[in-house]
């Protein structure tokens, strides 16, 4: 468990993020990353479907520092009341590296063309 628990920090910057969004968000979301990586349920749920664990798994080892802070920013500027914190967090971090790239590209035509 400790084990997971450090690769997770290392591979987020731990310490790097908690200096920009505060040690109780980072631990709340390491804590909730390490419960999907230790799961022994052959299926976890993501936004309604069910994928399996060693995909999650995989994916979710992958998130680094860069991925975090897309997931912040995201749920930082979402207007819409949330009522599954947890499921919420869950499918944007599952979602984070196919829908990154994608996101700071609108962004930037938005700024750039006002699209």
């Amino acid at each position: 468990m400790n084990a997971y628990r450090e690769i997770i920090r290392a591979n987020v910057e731990y310490g790097f993020l908690v200096q920009r969004y505060g040690a109780q968000r980072m631990d709340e979301t390491v804590e909730l990353m390490l419960e999907v990586v230790l799961s022994k349920r052959p299926f976890i749920r993501i936004a309604g479907d069910d994928f399996p664990r060693e995909v999650v798994k995989s994916r979710f080892l992958k998130i680094n520092s860069g991925h975090l802070e897309y997931v912040f920013d995201c749920i930082d500027k979402n207007t819409t009341k949330v009522g599954n914190i947890k499921a919420y967090l869950l499918a944007a971090l599952y979602n984070a590296p196919a829908t990154m790239d994608s996101y700071y590209r609108a962004e930037v035509n938005h700024d750039l063309y006002g699209m």
